[in-house]
């Protein structure tokens, strides 16, 4: 298999060090808009495999090239969700196969966005799918954490573990601090803002999907391994978008545990404006310029790759199901926990980028030796779940059960 990963980021970075201790494939260009970050992900590696390059992730017929070029097997989008439709369109071009960690941009119902969905997660996409499958092609879309291995958790309980499944909720919690920082986020805060922000997604059998207000439903939710009670909220999250497509349940819901300090500077963006994406015209040193607020949010803040020596804690992801086995009601979370202590020390990496980068990387292992294989459009959970577990736990971070 020949790679081209697109984003030398945290995530990016963080793909190659897991990968360069994989045999599973040949060859893999990691290339970024700034090279000299592609450059730095190449060098730490010390792995003939790996090359750098340059490519602007919005130029569609320069990603194309480069798959071509370099007779690249398959795109891994490792950039913001900005990029997701040039780079899928560019893998399709190219005639390559295309795996990411977050999937097309939403847009809110124009009259009632806390009611009905608008454009929702993944629709442009999935409004190709006939495209890949009529080419044989696989476009393997919400492979990181959470979309990703929230998803494979999914489908595990409903091929393992539950006759009848009543509700799946994708929960996420962490106790992570960042020393010398009030506020400092573990992940992209343009991610962030995007998913916290806007209408969360909640599925229900008979109604289909529907919208509510940011930061609804607040609920205590009790997290593995030392970290403990977490008010989680429902944020807008792929799995509500991918789950029922390919799993049978009553309700599928994602909340998030934010912290009352982190959701209240996230409403004062968007009370202010920042969260906006559009650009708005500022002065500048010699004539006025256009800069998006959300893009100067981002450059204010540390760059979340660079902040693993001064965390401290653990995040955890994971699926909570409840259903029925053999009459009998049951209740499960189904996690996996990262410590960041442990990705610093064994990877350089920090845990929530970690956590995210590792679950790619294993599903590119997975298609590369066919034990996954499709065409079309497909989410993790078109996919068997126990080959995926089982490798992540060879990749020596193992996944965890809890019966509730």
């Amino acid at each position: 298999m020949r790679v081209l990963l697109v984003g030398a980021g945290g995530v990016g970075t963080a793909i190659t060090r897991i990968a360069a201790r994989r045999p599973f494939f040949e060859s893999m260009v990691v290339a970024d808009y700034d090279r000299g970050r592609a450059e730095a992900a190449v060098a730490a590696v010390d792995d003939a495999r790996f090359t750098a390059e340059r490519v602007d992730a919005s130029d569609e017929a320069a990603v194309a090239g480069l798959l071509v070029r370099h007779r690249c097997d398959v795109l891994l989008n490792a950039t913001d969700p900005r990029f997701v439709m040039p780079l899928f369109r560019a893998a399709r071009t190219a005639g390559a196969g295309y795996l990411d960690m977050a999937m097309s941009l939403s847009r809110p119902h124009p009259e009632r966005p806390y009611e009905e969905c608008g454009v929702r997660l993944g629709d442009e996409q999935f409004a190709l799918a006939e495209d890949w499958e009529k080419a044989g092609a696989l476009a393997l879309v919400g492979m990181g954490v959470e979309p990703g291995l929230s998803d494979v958790f999914a489908r595990y309980a409903a091929d393992e573990l539950f006759d009848e499944i009543e509700e799946i909720g994708v929960r996420d919690g962490a106790n992570l601090t960042v020393d010398g920082y009030d506020f400092a986020p573990s992940f992209s805060i343009w991610t962030t803002i995007e998913e916290c922000l806007n209408p969360p997604v909640v599925y229900e059998a008979g109604r289909g999907w529907f919208t509510t207000e940011p930061f609804s439903e607040p609920e205590v939710f009790d997290f593995p391994e030392g970290i403990g009670e977490v008010e989680c909220v429902n944020v807008e999250h792929e799995e509500v978008l991918l789950v029922p497509r390919w799993v049978d349940a009553r309700r599928v819901t994602f909340k998030y545990g934010l912290g009352r300090e982190f959701i209240d500077t996230l409403k004062t963006l968007h009370l202010l404006g920042l969260d906006r994406t559009e650009p708005v015209t500022v002065p500048g040193p010699d004539r006025p310029v256009a800069v998006s607020p959300r893009d100067v949010v981002a450059a204010c803040l540390p760059d979340p790759a660079t902040l693993g020596e001064r965390m401290r804690g653990k995040t955890c992801a994971g699926t909570w199901v409840r259903g029925t086995r053999d009459g009998a009601p049951r209740e499960v979370y189904l996690y996996h926990v990262v410590d960041n202590e442990w990705s610093m020390a064994e990877y350089g990496c920090q845990a929530v980028v970690w956590q995210t980068a590792v679950n790619p990387v294993v599903a590119l292992e997975l298609l590369a030796t066919g034990v996954w294989s499709g065409a079309g459009v497909l989410g993790p959970e078109a996919f068997p779940a126990r080959p995926f577990l089982d490798l992540l736990t060879e990749y020596g971070s193992p996944w965890g059960m809890r019966e509730q």
